[in-house]
């Protein structure tokens, strides 16, 4: 893949050591924050996701103004995700269907949210990055779009049923940390208050 993106003359990001896909995905978000990007689109290695659905992204951006635009395909959840999904919106309180597409257009505001050291502290690129964005009051959407079955590779997520209890149970204290996290703030603005 570097190879080629080198060669359709992209400029490629070589780590010097395996950081993960949000560990790479937030390594680009730097690079292209750093050099006056206006956005960056996301979107996964495995081949699913289709460059003519990209101005699908770009249109849903205009249209709502939103800082996130998520291009998702529900046709692809199995009843098991749609059963995880439940949960976790539940869980969460994101009001979204589709929680792990990979495919995402992040603008400034955003990108300047994910490339500060609080999101370096995130394992996966879903969940907790749209608590993240969610928490700092970042307006998300999302836009159908079509997918086709992965090339390569397995799911991170879904690769086996022991994978999967790993996933929701770090997501699982993940939503309770932010959970703890916001009545912690709360706590301290009340004080704050009192103290004046």
């Amino acid at each position: 893949t570097a190879a080629r993106a080198a060669a359709a003359g992209a400029t490629v990001l070589r780590l010097p050591l395996g950081l993960g896909a949000w560990g790479a995905t937030q390594t680009g978000i730097r690079y292209a924050r750093r050099h006056g990007y206006a956005g960056v689109i996301a979107l996964d290695a495995d081949g699913q996701h289709l460059p003519a659905t990209l101005p699908a992204l770009f249109e849903a951006q205009a249209r709502s103004g939103a800082s996130v635009v998520i291009g998702t395909c529900l046709e692809r959840l199995s009843r098991a995700k749609r059963l995880a999904w439940w949960y976790l919106r539940t869980l969460t309180g994101l009001k979204l269907l589709d929680l792990t597409s990979g495919l995402r257009l992040y603008d400034g505001r955003a990108m300047d949210i994910l490339a500060a050291p609080e999101a370096s502290l995130l394992d996966y690129q879903d969940i907790g990055v749209l608590m993240l964005l969610a928490r700092n009051g970042l307006p998300v959407e999302e836009t159908p779009v079509a997918m086709r079955e992965r090339c390569n590779g397995h799911s991170r997520v879904f690769a086996s049923w022991l994978v999967v209890a790993r996933y929701m149970l770090h997501t699982t204290v993940l939503c309770i940390a932010q959970l703890d996290a916001g009545r912690r703030s709360g706590r301290l603005r009340h004080a704050v208050r009192t103290a004046c």
